[in-house]
C-alpha cells in the first residue's frame, strides 16, 4: 500500500544577530500514526524585543509536535492542533509573566502543517510564512499578522504568548503529489522576492541544496534578523489498493458456528446470547485469565464473509470500543494472544436490555424516564468529547446492569471525525442505524452529528412515556419523502407534563439545527421547565389533545343550548 512520504530540505541562519531565535522541525511518525495523525512540521520566531523569545520558539515547535501526537487518534486534525496550540500560548503567556514580569515575555511566531491522508491542515498566527509551490505558481498560504504603523515601523499583531487569548488562522486544502510547502521567517521573505524563492527552488533537484542557497541570498541581500527556510515536497500520497486492503481485511478466517464447551483461543462457550442475520454474540468463560471471567464474544456472520464494507465496520468497533472510557459505555477487551479468528472481547453484563425493560415497564415515572436519558446521556458525552458519534442510538443497544447502570452498547456504526479526514475505499451508506431512531438528516445523504445521537435519545425518551414513536414507523426506503409532523406525547399519555413533551419536541426535532446542541440542554429542559420553549412549542389545544378539545366544545354547546332554553321560557312567561 503506498504511504505518505516526504522530502526536505531545511537550512536556519543566525544571519548579522548574535544569536539565532527561529527554530523548526518535522515529525514523520511511524506506521499507525502516519495514518492517523500524519506527518507534522513547524517553523517559528522568537519576538524581536522579547526576553524569551528564542526560548519560546524552540519550545513551542518541540511540545508541539510532541503533544499533537498524544491527542486521541478519533478527533480530527483542527481539534488536536487548536487543543495543543490554545495550551501552549497559555503555558507561554504564564511563563512569560512569571519569569520576566511582561507580555513581551516568551513571544513567538508560529506556524505548523499537518499532511494527513490527502490533505494538508496548515495553523498560524504571527508572520513567519508558509507558501505551496505547484508547478511554477507560488501562493502565500499564511497571512501576515502585523500591523505597519509607517513605512519601516510595525508590529505584531498576533503571536505565541502575547497575550491570555489566541486566535488562530486554519486552512484545510487537497494535497497533489509534487506539491512543495515552503516555510520562512521574515528574514527570508522580507528580503527575496516570492517569484525568487519558486526560481530557485524550481532549478534545483536537491530541496536541501535550494534551502541552503535561499538563505545565502537573503544574507546577500542585508538581512537584518535570523533567517531560516523548510521545504517540503510530496513525494507520495496514501493510495490503498482495494484488493490488497480487502486482503488485510480478511486475513483472520470467520469463525465456524460456536456450540457450547467449544474453546475459541482460550474462551471457552458457555451459551449463545443472540444470533442475527449480521453477527453471533456469545456468553463465554476466559480459561486463560489469571482469574475465569466471564465475556461475550461476538463473531461476524458468513452471509457478509465477502462484503468489505461490513468486515470494515466490525473491525471499527474493536477500534472505537478500546479507546472509550465510560461506566456507561460498554467496555471492549483487550484480547492479549493470537488470534485464529475474527472475533470482538467485551465485558459481560448481566442484566437486561432497555427495550426488555421498557416492555415490562410501560408506564414509567418522569423520575424513571428522565434518570435513564440523564445516564445515556452521560455515555453519549463521553463519545461527543473524542469525536465519536453513535450513529445506532436505541433501547436494545442500551443494557442495565444489576446495579441499574445503563450501558451502551454497539459501536460498529459510530462516526469517529478523526478517521474521516483519511481517504478510504471502502464507502458506507450514510444510513448505518435503525430507521425508527435515525435522525432525519440521514435519510437526506447528510452526514450526521452530536445533535443526530441526541435525536435518536429523544424517540428514546418519547417511547418510554408512551410506548410509540414520535413519528410513526419510519421506512427507510420512504424515509426521504416522509413528512416529519411530531405527535405530542401527551396525546397517548396525559400524565406527561407539557414542559417535559416541549423538551422532547425540540430533541427531536426534523431539523437539526432547531434541536439542542448539547446533551447537557436536554437533560436540563427534562428536569425543570423551560419556560422559553414553553412559549415556542404552545400548540393550539385541538393539535396538543383533540379529543379533551372535542369534549370542551361540545360542554360549551351543551352550555349554550341550556342558556338558550333558559331565556326562550322565561321570554314565554
Amino acid at each position: 500500500m503506498t504511504k505518505l512520504s516526504i522530502s526536505l530540505g531545511q537550512a536556519s541562519d543566525a544571519g548579522i544577530k548574535p544569536e539565532n531565535e527561529d527554530f523548526y522541525g518535522v515529525h514523520i511518525p511511524d506506521d499507525a500514526q502516519l495514518e492517523s495523525k500524519g506527518i507534522a512540521c513547524a517553523i517559528a520566531d522568537g519576538m524581536s524585543g522579547s526576553d524569551g523569545g528564542k526560548e519560546a520558539s524552540q519550545l513551542s515547535v518541540g511540545q508541539f509536535l510532541s503533544d499533537y501526537y498524544g491527542t486521541p487518534e478519533s478527533w480530527t486534525v483542527k481539534q488536536a492542533v487548536n487543543k495543543v496550540m490554545t495550551a501552549l500560548n497559555r503555558w507561554l503567556y504564564s511563563q512569560g509573566q512569571e519569569k520576566y514580569g511582561s507580555a513581551k515575555g516568551m513571544v513567538t511566531t508560529f506556524s505548523a502543517l499537518v499532511l494527513k491522508s490527502q490533505t494538508a491542515h496548515l495553523f498560524h498566527v504571527g508572520d513567519s510564512r508558509i507558501y505551496r509551490l505547484r508547478g511554477n505558481d507560488l501562493v502565500q498560504l499564511t497571512r501576515d499578522h502585523r500591523i505597519w504603523i509607517s513605512n519601516d515601523r510595525d508590529y505584531l499583531s498576533r503571536a505565541f504568548g502575547i497575550d491570555i487569548h489566541l486566535e488562530i488562522d486554519y486552512r484545510a486544502t487537497p494535497v497533489e503529489k509534487g506539491d512543495l510547502y515552503v516555510f520562512t521567517t521574515d528574514g527570508v521573505h522580507d528580503f527575496i522576492q516570492d517569484g525568487k524563492i519558486a526560481e530557485i527552488i524550481s532549478q534545483e533537484n536537491d530541496l536541501q541544496n535550494a534551502a541552503d542557497k535561499i538563505i545565502q541570498i537573503a544574507k546577500e541581500n542585508d538581512s537584518d534578523d535570523n533567517i531560516t527556510c523548510q521545504i517540503v515536497r510530496i513525494d507520495s500520497l496514501p493510495d490503498p489498493d482495494k484488493n490488497e486492503y480487502y486482503e488485510q481485511l480478511t486475513r483472520l478466517p470467520f469463525p465456524p458456528d460456536l456450540q457450547a464447551g467449544n474453546i475459541l483461543d482460550g474462551y471457552k462457550i458457555l451459551r449463545e446470547l443472540n444470533a442475527s442475520s449480521r453477527s453471533q454474540v456469545y456468553l463465554a468463560e476466559d480459561t486463560q485469565a489469571e482469574k475465569p471471567r466471564k465475556v461475550v464474544i461476538k463473531t461476524p456472520s458468513v452471509n457478509y464473509e465477502d462484503d468489505p464494507s461490513y468486515l470494515d465496520l466490525f473491525l471499527h468497533e474493536e477500534w472505537v470500543g478500546k479507546r472509550l472510557n465510560s461506566p456507561h459505555l460498554i467496555k471492549v477487551c483487550n484480547v492479549d494472544r493470537k488470534r485464529s479468528f475474527l472475533y470482538t472481547v467485551v465485558e459481560y453484563v448481566q442484566g437486561q436490555s432497555l427495550a426488555q425493560w421498557m416492555i415490562e415497564n410501560p408506564n414509567p415515572s418522569l423520575a424513571q424516564v428522565r434518570g435513564t436519558v440523564d445516564q445515556i446521556s452521560r455515555g453519549l458525552r463521553a463519545m461527543h468529547r473524542m469525536e465519536m458519534i453513535h450513529q445506532d442510538l436505541k433501547p436494545d443497544n442500551v443494557l442495565i446492569d444489576e446495579n441499574k447502570t445503563l450501558k451502551i452498547i454497539d459501536f460498529g456504526s459510530t462516526k469517529i471525525a478523526g478517521l474521516a479526514e483519511i481517504k478510504s475505499i471502502v464507502e458506507h451508506s450514510h444510513i448505518v442505524g435503525t430507521a425508527n431512531y435515525s435522525a432525519p438528516e440521514y435519510f437526506k445523504g447528510e452526514s450526521g452529528t452530536n445533535r443526530s445521537d441526541i435525536y435518536s435519545l429523544g424517540v428514546i425518551a418519547y417511547e418510554m412515556f408512551t410506548g410509540k414513536l414520535p413519528y410513526g414507523e419510519v421506512s427507510a426506503e420512504r424515509a426521504a419523502k416522509k413528512k416529519f409532523i411530531y405527535t405530542p406525547a401527551c396525546q397517548h399519555n396525559p400524565t406527561v407534563p407539557e414542559w417535559v413533551d416541549a423538551a422532547i419536541q425540540k430533541a427531536v426535532h426534523p431539523n437539526p439545527e432547531k434541536r439542542y446542541q448539547l446533551l447537557s440542554e436536554f437533560i436540563t429542559d427534562l428536569t425543570k421547565p423551560n419556560e422559553d420553549l414553553l412559549n415556542k412549542t404552545s400548540q393550539p389545544l385541538i393539535e396538543r389533545n383533540p379529543k379533551v378539545f372535542w369534549q370542551v366544545l361540545a360542554l360549551i354547546e351543551v352550555g349554550v343550548i341550556v342558556w338558550l332554553t333558559y331565556l326562550l321560557l322565561n321570554s314565554g312567561g
